[in-house]
């Protein structure tokens, strides 16, 4: 299954190693879910991940990293003219769209257009585990 995960999805996977986004996390690195992105995503990942307010280790941000541009699936993602309240999400929903992914995850729902697929992690899994 492919999904586009939004950068605070991965960073409350990291905080809270017994919350929903880490089941998100586990089963992306485990293979359930193929994360796709793009350069613009990877370098907000690296970004956000790397802020001394986390205090995440640099390998295990590296690890994280390399794991989504070998297991993951890179998209050359298309321009898409929809207006966004942030427009720094808007680089998720064009890998989403043009990735043709099954979700989006996201905790900031409210920052994209309403549709079934954008979903918060406590839904994703949801659908996920009654599958």
């Amino acid at each position: 299954m492919k999904a586009v995960v939004d950068t605070n999805v991965i960073v409350s996977a990291l905080m809270n190693v017994n919350g929903t986004p880490a089941k998100i996390l586990s089963l992306i690195l485990n293979g359930n879910i193929k994360i796709l992105y793009d350069n613009r995503i990877i370098f907000e990942y690296i970004d956000v991940l790397s802020r001394k307010e986390f205090g995440f280790s640099q390998e295990i941000i590296n690890n994280i990293i390399d794991y989504f541009k070998h297991d993951g699936e890179f998209i050359n993602s298309e321009y898409i003219k929809t207006k966004f309240s942030d427009e720094a999400d808007k680089k998720f929903y064009e890998v989403y769209k043009t990735g043709e992914a099954k979700y989006l995850i996201t905790g900031n729902i409210k920052h994209f257009p309403k549709e079934d697929a954008i979903i918060i992690p406590k839904d994703f899994m949801q659908i996920y585990e009654s599958k």
